[in-house]
């Protein structure tokens, strides 16, 4: 063929990866992945940021046309790296933001091969041996978090609050059945903690249960649900004719990491299920999108300590197990890969403790007349997506292989290890107060206060008293000046980057109580990057005294 378009066509292959072997082409395609590779190592440094820091610019960004001529990959290439440009790097040591996930090469791979071929998890048509990946993920999981892997079933989706979206829908199913064809004819609530993740009311409204009808239990001082009062007001929601969708256990909230009781609310909900005659008992689902990794912990001997953790560790590992090594106790659980398993964004699982749950929200076959016409593996049947990326259960799977329980354990316990060294820093000064001492791992949330106040006893006082309302947010204010200048000064390369809760909790008064946060999930911090938190920490205090 001689059209001038044929010549673009050839031109353009060149720009695909080959689909049979071209050994020069082949080593043309890897070149491209190190030379990008190349040119985003040359934008680190002792920063915690790639390049320098670059000022946000969305009008510029709109301008943005699709051009007319086409262009080289090398053209391209560049310009892809300089997006990232100012970007944080969430693996280094001055990084303490939030729980964002620094992957292991293995699941880096695991997530980029998948990019190469599309596999589509819709059916084992489209992903083929990407399918049964997904199936060894799942049966690994279960296995670690107390499941039975003949019974339990799961499917990767976009993210926890994905996972909790399923968990809630198939409640739903249980609590209204035929919803889904004859749509909402009955009240239905969602139960969750005062500290459970927002995406509570966000699955609530996208269900149509509307984010009304969630209740949120009041939790005590360990940022855990109270499970009399879920009782208590699961109760009185059925007594006024309400089906409840799902009860949710948060096993690791985002800002304290409290971990909710999930054997205490599988009693509440069996006991509700004989007063009412529920059959089956109400949706337990287990959002524990962050704390599912120390299930790894299940078997480790924290008397004998063979890993060799410090005393104040031991404790609070043997704190966090007490409570996930429970998750078998609910009938779904929600798993983040990309938080607390050190896979790439997107890497979330939804557990179920029976497979044959998915029955509930499956399709009839008759509507897929296209799909699904060999093979047995079609989870396309009963997942709201159609297409699913096979990067999530490669990535998780490549972690699980390269870890295993004993690596899991060391990287967790090491990420303990410095937030507690961070809370005894904290803990030895008189101007900083830890706000979470009564919850377990790697995530800190404290304040800090100008010279001169007794934070011995102003700190209780701000939150039970409401006289102390204009001390409490004058000294909220104070710390969101301390985050702001800590923050500039880590986008200059010294210090470190943390994080800004605007509400910890409420007072006992109704006002929010602002915190600072360090959430420790680099494995490459040691207790140099915890003094550096102080040292900022300290150099903020200074300026923002002589201003």
């Amino acid at each position: 063929m001689s059209a001038p378009y044929y010549e673009l066509v050839r031109q353009l292959r060149q720009a695909f990866p080959q689909p049979t072997s071209d050994r020069v082409h082949d080593a043309y395609f890897a070149f491209s992945f190190l030379r990008a590779l190349d040119e985003l190592d040359a934008l680190k440094s002792e920063r915690p940021l790639l390049g320098e820091p670059i000022e946000l610019d969305y009008d510029r960004a709109r301008t943005e046309r699709v051009p007319d001529a086409s262009s080289t990959l090398e053209a391209v290439t560049g310009r892809l790296v300089d997006q990232f440009r100012g970007m944080f790097i969430w693996g280094h040591p001055r990084s303490q933001i939030n729980v964002v996930p620094y992957p292991t090469i293995a699941a880096v791979i695991g997530g980029l091969l998948p990019a190469i071929y599309n596999p589509n998890l819709c059916s084992e048509e489209s992903a083929r041996r990407i399918a049964e990946a997904e199936v060894r993920a799942v049966a690994a999981t279960a296995d670690l978090i107390g499941y039975d892997p003949a019974e339990a079933g799961g499917v990767f989706t976009f993210g926890g609050t994905g996972t909790l979206l399923y968990g809630v829908k198939l409640g739903l199913e249980k609590a209204i059945p035929g919803l889904g064809r004859s749509g909402h004819r009955e009240r239905a609530v969602l139960i969750c903690s005062e500290r459970a993740h927002y995406a509570c009311d966000t699955v609530a409204n996208w269900l149509g249960l509307g984010e009304d009808n969630v209740i949120r239990v009041p939790d005590d001082e360990r940022n855990e649900i109270r499970p009399c009062l879920a009782h208590t007001m699961a109760r009185d929601a059925l007594r006024d004719g309400a089906r409840i969708a799902a009860i949710v256990a948060t096993v690791g909230t985002t800002d304290a990491f409290g971990l909710d009781d999930v054997a205490a609310l599988d009693e509440v909900r069996r006991e509700l299920a004989d007063e009412f005659q529920l059959d089956p008992p109400p949706h337990l689902h287990a959002d524990a999108v962050i704390g599912w990794a120390w299930s790894a912990f299940e078997g480790y001997d924290f008397e004998a300590n063979p890993l060799g953790f410090r005393p104040r560790t031991v404790r609070a590992l043997a704190g966090i197990h007490r409570r996930v090594r429970e998750l078998s106790r609910a009938d779904s659980v929600g798993i983040d890969f990309h938080k607390t398993g050190f896979a790439p964004y997107v890497s979330s699982l939804f557990l179920v403790r029976r497979q044959d749950e998915f029955r509930r929200i499956a399709r009839p076959k008759s509507r897929t007349p296209y799909l699904f016409q060999t093979g047995v593996y079609h989870p396309g049947q009963y997942t709201l997506e159609t297409t699913r990326a096979g990067n999530g259960p490669l990535a998780a799977l490549a972690n699980l292989w390269l870890l295993g329980r004993t690596g899991m354990r060391a990287l967790l316990g090491h990420l303990v290890t410095m937030a507690e060294v961070l809370r005894e820093h904290l803990e030895g000064h008189a101007a900083t107060t830890v706000l979470n001492r009564a919850n377990f791992g790697p995530v800190t949330l404290f304040r800090v206060y100008p010279d001169g106040v007794d934070t011995f006893v102003v700190p209780e006082r701000e939150r039970r008293d409401p006289a102390m309302r204009e001390s409490l947010l004058q000294h909220n204010e104070y710390n969101r000046r301390i985050f702001e200048l800590m923050q500039q000064e880590a986008l200059r390369g010294e210090g470190v980057v943390i994080s800004l809760t605007d509400c910890y909790r409420r007072t006992d008064y109704g006002e929010p109580i602002v915190a600072l946060k360090s959430f420790i999930t680099s494995p490459f911090a040691d207790e140099q990057y915890v003094d550096a938190v102080l040292e900022s920490l300290w150099r903020a205090r200074a300026r923002l005294a002589a201003e």
